[in-house]
C-alpha cells in the first residue's frame, strides 16, 4: 500500500468532525423537520439585513431593503420581520416587510422623515414607529400595509414602547428632552414630562403599571406611575412622576429582568451599569463593566445580564444573584464595536452584533464561549430573532 500524505490528514479531520457533530447532537437543541429559525441583522451602511439560520449556525443570505436600515422587530402571530429604514438626509423613511418563510420583501410601508425605531402591539396588528425628524409617531396597520395616524410627539423622539396592555405608548424625545406619554384609544398625548435630558431609552413593567425612561444627556432615569382607569386604591388615576433616580453618567438603554422585578440600566460614559429596584425606585448600586456599555440582556432564568460595550472586544457578564461581574477571563471574545444582542428562540445561543468589525458573534450561553463569528454588510446596528413552524 502507498503512503498518501492526503489520506492522514482526511483520516484525522473526519475524527474531528464526527466530535464536533456528536457534542452538537448533545448539547445543541434538536428540532422538527420543518422548524425554521432566523435572526435579522440590519446594516446602516449597505441597505441590507443579513438572515442567519440560527439551526444551522450560518449564513442564509442578504437581503436588500431600504436606505439605512436602523431597527427591526418580529411579528408575534405572523411570520413577518419589520424593518424600519431611516431613508436619505432629510427624505422620507420606510418599512420593508420580509416574509420569514421565503425570506424575500413582501411589501414596502411608506413613512415620515428619518424613522429610528418600532415597537409592536401584543397581536401584531399595529407598529408604533417614532419619527425623529418629523416629531410624529407612525401608527402602521400591518395587515393592511399603510398608515393609519400619524401622532404628534416632542422633539426627536427616538423611542416609542407600548404599553402590554397595548394603552398606552411611552415617547423618548431626546432633542426636546422630555417623555410624552400617549393615549392609543385616542391617539393622542395624555402627558409631557420635562426634564429628562436627552431621553432616549423606555422600559416598561409587564403589568403596564410604570414606565422609565433613560436620561442620556445626564445621569438619571426618570420613573413614571402609568394611569390606569380601573385603578384601585394607593393606584394612579393619572399619570405622575414618581421620580429621578441617579445613575451613572450618559445612560443610554435599559433592561428589564423577565420577571420584572429589576431593571439595569447601561451607563455609557461611567463604563458602568446600575441596578434599580422597580418596585421601590431604589438604586441598589453601580458596578464597573466594561468600556461604554450600550446594551444589555438578562437570561430568561434572571440570572445572568450580558452586556456589549462598544469600545471592548468582550462580552462582559454580571451574575445578578452574586451582585458582581463574572473575572475577565470569563467573558467571550466578541468582535468589535458591540451595539446590539438578541438571544436565539430557546435561549441556547447569544447574538453579538458587532457595528466596528462587521459581523455577530455567536456566543454559546452554557459554556459562556464564543462558537463562531458570521459576517453582516456595512455598519450592522440591530437584531431580532423570529422562530416558526412550515406546514
Amino acid at each position: 500500500m502507498s503512503w498518501d500524505p492526503a489520506k492522514l490528514f482526511v483520516v484525522p479531520a473526519l475524527f474531528v468532525l464526527l466530535a464536533f457533530t456528536a457534542c452538537r447532537k448533545q448539547d445543541f437543541p434538536q428540532y422538527p423537520t420543518n422548524y425554521r429559525e432566523y435572526a435579522y441583522v440590519t446594516n446602516g451602511e449597505s441597505g441590507t439585513v443579513t438572515v442567519l439560520d440560527v439551526v444551522n449556525v450560518r449564513l442564509d443570505r442578504e437581503v436588500p431593503v431600504g436606505k439605512n436600515p436602523v431597527a427591526v422587530a418580529a411579528s408575534p402571530t405572523r411570520n413577518e420581520v419589520y424593518v424600519v429604514n431611516s431613508g436619505a438626509e432629510g427624505g422620507p423613511g420606510s418599512i420593508s416587510v420580509i416574509n420569514a418563510e421565503t425570506n424575500m420583501i413582501a411589501a414596502t410601508i411608506a413613512l415620515h422623515r428619518k424613522p429610528v425605531s418600532i415597537d409592536l402591539d401584543s397581536r401584531g396588528t399595529l407598529a408604533y414607529v417614532a419619527n425623529s425628524e418629523s416629531n410624529s409617531i407612525s401608527v402602521v396597520d400591518l395587515k393592511a400595509r399603510r398608515e393609519i395616524a400619524q401622532i404628534g410627539a416632542g422633539e426627536e423622539p427616538v423611542a416609542a414602547r407600548i404599553t402590554p396592555d397595548g394603552k398606552t405608548l411611552v415617547v423618548a424625545n431626546r432633542r426636546g428632552n422630555s417623555v410624552s406619554v400617549i393615549d392609543t384609544a385616542a391617539r393622542s398625548v395624555r402627558s409631557v414630562f420635562d426634564g429628562c435630558a436627552g431621553a432616549a431609552d423606555v422600559a416598561i413593567l409587564h403589568d403596564s403599571s410604570k414606565a422609565f425612561v433613560a436620561c442620556s444627556g445626564g445621569h438619571q432615569v426618570m420613573a413614571i406611575a402609568l394611569a390606569n382607569a380601573k385603578a384601585s386604591l394607593g393606584e394612579p388615576r393619572i399619570d405622575r412622576l414618581e421620580s429621578l433616580l441617579d445613575v451613572g453618567r450618559a445612560p443610554v438603554q435599559l433592561a428589564l429582568k423577565p420577571d420584572g422585578g429589576e431593571l439595569f440600566v447601561s451607563n455609557s460614559q461611567s463604563n458602568s451599569i446600575s441596578e434599580i429596584v422597580t418596585s421601590t425606585d431604589d438604586v441598589g448600586g453601580a458596578y464597573l463593566i466594561g468600556d461604554d456599555p450600550v446594551r444589555g440582556l438578562v437570561s430568561s432564568d434572571n440570572a445572568l445580564l450580558y452586556v456589549a460595550n462598544f469600545r471592548s472586544q468582550f462580552l462582559n457578564i454580571y451574575s445578578i444573584d452574586d451582585g458582581k461581574r463574572l473575572p475577565l477571563a470569563l467573558a467571550p471574545h466578541v468582535g468589535d464595536g458591540a451595539v446590539a444582542l438578541a438571544f436565539s428562540n430557546m435561549g441556547h445561543l447569544i447574538f453579538v452584533v458587532d457595528n466596528r468589525s462587521a459581523d455577530v458573534a455567536v456566543v454559546r450561553t452554557l459554556t459562556r464561549k464564543l462558537f463562531t463569528i458570521l459576517p453582516t454588510g456595512r455598519g450592522p446596528n440591530a437584531i431580532a430573532v423570529k422562530a416558526f413552524k412550515v406546514s
